[in-house]
């Protein structure tokens, strides 16, 4: 532990790629801040930026100037002797890749620590065995790396945490039109890795329906790839606000903290809304809750457990998805409920909402 009187240490840490992945690694940053006072900064993609304007544990983050999957040892070599000059007493490396623990290297800081990948050899030379038994989860193994090699994991863990930006808040509901009187349920309907964590379009259309009969509106949140699935659950339902590619990741943070529940697939923006502590209807098909869970105590997760799942594929290899088909929407629309969403029409909660089909 750093003592009262002792400058702060200052860390880098070497970010993930993905958004989840990115939201929990705040458990890492405040697992650090409780060992002791430390400056946090994050080498991190460009996109990640406004993720971590959200996180008070980090002072700043450094872009990486190169994209997901590119080597650019020149590249990676010049920027870890830009960052020579800034004293840092520590890298904490999350992603197990070679390329990923250059910088530090190249960086010179003393202590370089990461688990064992892809021969980091002398790049890392805190280099530890990952037990995938004694941590299946993604956040304790980001956790893990807070403290020296065999040490337990803080208790109680330290679920991420994000801070919208409450000033962007009315900017964002006047330019899209959103009114401030309605409760909004927001809707994730995309997944980057595949249709296999993917529930279907027309079960989302059916639940916005439901939740449009009892004055709602719904928010359709995702990159411009999920457009065409917006449009498709906003079709002849007025109540629907498509956002998706209309936002920026910022912008989708800050609308989430305005949402009163959220219904998503495994996805990155699960992990924001969990983040924010929004109650949270989390439906889970070829993927695992037990690898990556929505780290909150709000939250309903839906998941079949299927002989055949999870087999973590990117397309059903069996050509029936029925990990995600036979998750009906009453039973979000149960869940919804359980989770305590008002239902503004009937007074009640969303277990009394009928559901409305379309024709």
């Amino acid at each position: 532990m750093t003592s009262a009187s002792s400058p702060a240490r200052k860390v880098l840490v070497v970010g993930p790629s993905w958004v989840g992945d990115m939201v929990m690694a705040q458990s890492l940053f405040k697992a650090l801040k409780l060992r002791g006072a430390c400056d946090i900064d994050v080498l991190a993609p460009g996109w990640s930026l406004p993720i971590l304007e959200r996180m008070p544990e980090v002072r700043r983050g450094v872009v990486m100037p190169l994209g997901h999957g590119e080597f650019g040892l020149g590249k990676r070599r010049a920027l870890g002797k830009s960052l020579a000059g800034e004293g840092y007493d520590q890298a904490i490396v999350l992603p197990g890749s070679l390329k990923s623990a250059f910088v530090p290297f190249f960086a010179g800081i003393p202590q370089r620590t990461g688990f064992r990948g892809e021969m980091r050899y002398g790049l890392l030379n805190d280099l530890r065995p990952l037990d995938k038994t004694a941590l299946p989860m993604t956040v304790q193994r980001f956790t893990a790396l807070a403290a020296p090699a065999g040490m337990p994991l803080p208790e109680p863990f330290p679920m991420p945490g994000l801070v919208a930006q409450a000033d962007n808040q009315p900017r964002l509901r006047e330019k899209h039109g959103l009114p401030a009187e309605v409760p909004a349920v927001a809707f994730m309907p995309g997944a980057e890795y595949g249709p296999a964590k993917q529930w279907p379009i027309p079960h989302f259309a059916a639940l916005a329906r439901s939740l449009a009969e009892q004055g709602f509106q719904v928010w359709v949140l995702g990159s411009n790839k999920d457009r065409e699935a917006g449009e498709a659950i906003a079709a002849g339902n007025p109540a629907v606000h498509n956002l998706a590619g209309l936002t920026a990741l910022g912008d989708a943070v800050d609308l989430l903290a305005m949402s009163a529940a959220a219904v998503t697939n495994d996805s990155g923006l699960m992990h924001v809304a969990a983040a924010l502590d929004v109650p949270l209807v989390a439906i889970y098909g070829s993927s695992s809750p037990e690898h990556t869970p929505p780290l909150s105590q709000r939250v309903s997760i839906q998941t079949l457990r299927l002989d055949c799942s999870p087999c973590f594929k990117r397309v059903c290899p069996l050509g029936h998805t029925r990990c995600l088909t036979d998750i009906a929407p009453e039973r979000v629309l149960a869940a919804l409920g359980e989770l305590g969403l008002p239902c503004t029409a009937a007074g009640g909660t969303a277990q009394a909402i009928p559901l409305v089909r379309g024709a």
